[in-house]
C-alpha cells in the first residue's frame, strides 16, 4: 500500500508538471508492472506445482493404467483433464468462429442502420450475462434434453462445448466486426466498381484484408472456451477418465477448469492433491499464453502479407 500511495503522489505531480514526460513513464511504469505481476503469477504457480511433479514427473502429463486420478493414493493424471478441455473447446470454437464471424459480416455489410443499432448492443449485453446463468439453464434444459433425446450420459462433453461456444460468440462477434469496419472503404467501391457483386467483395476484399483481426476474435474466443469454468462446473459431470472411445463427444469428463473448481476446497490442507491443481494451473497457463503468442504471430504475420511484405 505505501509504495501504490508513493507510485499515485510521484505520478500526479509529475503529470502536473510534465505531461509528455509523465505519459511516457507512466506507460513505461505500467508495462513493467504487467511484465512483473506475470511473472509472479508464472512463479507461483510452477512452485506450488513442485510438489506434484516431484512424486509423479512427467507421468502427471502421461495415460496411467488404473485409476488416473486417486487422492488417496496421491496418484495424478491430468490427460483426461487436458483431453476434456480439448474437446470441449473444439466444439465450442466451431460454434463460435463459423457463427461469430458471419454475424460479424452481417452487421458491418449486411444489415440496414436501424438493424445494426439493435444487433451490435443486443450482442455485446450477451457478453455480459453471469456465466452461471448459462450454466444453470445448460443443466436444467440442454443436459435433460441431449441425455434422453440422444440417449448420452448426464453432463456429456458435446452440450457443455455448445453451451460455451455461445457464450464466446459475443467476443468473436464484436472483436470481428471492429475488424472489419476498419477495411477502408476505398477498397471495397473499388471492388464494387470492377463489377464484383456484394457477396465476392465480402469474400475478396473484406475478408482477406481483416483476416488479422477476425484471426484475433476467433482465437479471443478461443481462450474463453478454454478458460471457462462456472458454466461448465455446472454442467460437467466431473468423470475423471478419458472418454470411451476417445473421440465420443457425448461421453461425460472433466476439464482443467473444472477440475480446479470442484476440488479446490477438498484440496485445501493437503499436499499432493492441492499441488495437482496447480499443476493443473500451469497446464492452463501455458496453453493460453501459446494461444497468446500465437495470435501475434497470426496478426504481424497478416500485417506483413498485406502489406506487401515477404
Amino acid at each position: 500500500m505505501p509504495l501504490l500511495l508513493a507510485f499515485l503522489f510521484v505520478s500526479a505531480t509529475v503529470w502536473v508538471t510534465r505531461q509528455a514526460a509523465a505519459a511516457r513513464t507512466l506507460t513505461f511504469l505500467m508495462t513493467i508492472s504487467t511484465v512483473v505481476t506475470l511473472g509472479l503469477i508464472a512463479f507461483f504457480l510452477f512452485a506450488e506445482a513442485i510438489p506434484v511433479f516431484e512424486r509423479m514427473g512427467v507421468r502427471i502429463l502421461l495415460p496411467l493404467e488404473g485409476e488416473m486420478w486417486d487422492p488417496n493414493t496421491n496418484t495424478f493424471s491430468l490427460v483426461p483433464m487436458i483431453w476434456g478441455t480439448a474437446i470441449t473447446t473444439i466444439v465450442a470454437i466451431l460454434v463460435a468462429g463459423p457463427l461469430g464471424v458471419a454475424g460479424a459480416l452481417f452487421i458491418s455489410e449486411i444489415a440496414p442502420e436501424q438493424v445494426r443499432e439493435i444487433v451490435k448492443p443486443g450482442v455485446e449485453i450477451l457478453a455480459g450475462i453471469p456465466s452461471i446463468v448459462y450454466g444453470f439453464i445448460g443443466f436444467t434444459i440442454i443436459n435433460p434434453y441431449v441425455s434422453s433425446e440422444l440417449s448420452t450420459g448426464f453432463g456429456a462433453l458435446l452440450p457443455i462445448g455448445v453451451v460455451i461456444g455461445f457464450m464466446a460468440l459475443p467476443t468473436v462477434v464484436s472483436v470481428a466486426e471492429d475488424a472489419i469496419s476498419t477495411v477502408p472503404e476505398s477498397m471495397k467501391s473499388g471492388a464494387l466498381a470492377m463489377g464484383a457483386t456484394d457477396w465476392q467483395t465480402m469474400k475478396s476484399v473484406t475478408v482477406p484484408a481483416a483476416f488479422s483481426g477476425i484471426s484475433a476474435a476467433v482465437l479471443l474466443g478461443l481462450g474463453r472456451a478454454i478458460g471457462e469454468t462456472m458454466a461448465a462446473t455446472v454442467m460437467i459431470a466431473h468423470v475423471k477418465e478419458l472418454p470411451q472411445p476417445a473421440y465420443d463427444v457425448f461421453d461425460s469428463g472433466e476439464t482443467l477448469t473444472t477440475l480446479i473448481a470442484g476440488n479446490f476446497g477438498p484440496a485445501v490442507g493437503t499436499e499432493y492433491l492441492l499441488s495437482a491443481l496447480f499443476a493443473a494451473g500451469v497446464v492452463l497457463f501455458l496453453i493460453v499464453t501459446a494461444i497468446s503468442i500465437t495470435s501475434q504471430y497470426i496478426e504481424e504475420r497478416m500485417k506483413r502479407k498485406l502489406g506487401g511484405e515477404v
